[in-house]
């Protein structure tokens, strides 16, 4: 057990560390959906979503769905009247948003795509070795609008505690003391 627990630790050490080393990013981040945007029921047009919303769910084609209009393929259904594309509704204008869903609706916008690219060349190596991880622009929205260390300030409070879901360059503006 020791020897093939210890061996199991070293692969994951080598695995991690590899992870984290500064690689050129050789791919571009893929600006388009490879499947059609049809929103048939069939497996061959799977989304990936947002998951983890308890009413809402942002698909990678930028759709903001209730989660009881979400499709089996994992997309939202588009003609039920509260679906929304690229919606922007709880977002402020530095990229925002008190909804994390409508924080990853909102960032996946065609027009976003050269604040995301600027944020890319821009990022600390620590970020860089983060975000180069993402292969396309969804994976990047849902990894930005995440909360991190600059959504917050003295480690325990919110820069700004109604919109801290932020896809922005820069994160909000420190609160006064």
């Amino acid at each position: 057990y020791f020897l093939s627990s210890t061996f199991k630790q070293e692969e994951r050490t080598v695995r991690d560390r590899n992870l984290l080393q500064v690689q050129e990013h050789e791919q571009p981040i893929m600006w388009k959906v490879k499947f059609s945007s049809g929103n048939s029921s069939q497996l061959s047009n799977q989304c990936r979503n947002s998951v983890q919303g308890k009413l809402l769910i942002t698909d990678e084609l930028g759709y903001i769905c209730e989660r009881k209009d979400l499709l089996v393929n994992g997309c939202c259904n588009v003609n039920m009247p509260s679906t929304k594309l690229y919606s922007c509704d709880s977002c402020l204008p530095n990229g925002c948003c008190s909804v994390y869903e409508y924080c990853v609706s909102c960032c996946l916008q065609p027009s976003k795509q050269h604040l995301l690219e600027r944020f890319l060349n821009r990022a600390a190596i620590a970020f860089q070795n983060l975000f180069m991880a993402v292969e396309d622009r969804f994976e990047l929205c849902l990894a930005k609008c995440r909360t991190s260390s600059q959504s917050v300030q003295h480690e325990n409070t919110y820069r700004d505690p109604t919109a801290k879901y932020c896809y922005g360059e820069y994160p909000p503006e420190l609160l006064p003391v």
